[in-house]
């Protein structure tokens, strides 16, 4: 794993349809393999992948029938904090954690994203909605997924 000193930022547009989702948890993987450490990675595309998936399921695509997805490497002393960006066309109610049953076979997603991530938002303007998920540095070393020697 290396580690820069400059702040990173990459932007990529998916389809607003379910390959989108695919489509950029393999770009932030391989745009981030080696740039931070492997369970904070895990941890990334699983966000990543609920966050787009939410925005395929329940958001109007932006022109083009898109959805724009983004991340930044912040360096910090204690490590890189990351944030993933999801844009889309926006929707009428905005993203709400809801309660699921336990036999539920969705409604889940923002509790992982809150799980995982450090915090999570939604930002609206004229053109639609984000929602951000970061994650600080410390949050990169999970004790829970460190293997018993």
């Amino acid at each position: 794993m290396s580690t820069g000193s400059a702040e990173r930022s990459w932007c990529v547009v998916v389809p607003h349809h379910g390959t989108g989702a695919r489509l950029a948890r393999h770009r932030l993987a391989h745009e981030l393999a080696g740039l931070v450490p492997p369970t904070l990675l895990a941890d990334l595309v699983a966000v990543l992948a609920e966050l787009v998936g939410n925005a395929v399921r329940h958001a109007d695509p932006l022109p083009g029938g898109v959805v724009r997805v983004a991340w930044r490497l912040r360096p910090m002393p204690e490590g890189q904090r990351v944030q993933i960006r999801v844009t889309d066309g926006g929707s009428a109610s905005g993203p709400l954690m809801r309660a699921a049953s336990p036999d539920a076979i969705d409604g889940r997603g923002l509790h992982i994203v809150s799980g995982l991530a450090s915090r999570w938002g939604v930002e609206r303007d004229g053109l639609g909605q984000s929602v951000w998920a970061e994650f600080d540095p410390v949050a990169a070393t999970r004790p829970d997924l460190v293997a018993a020697g």
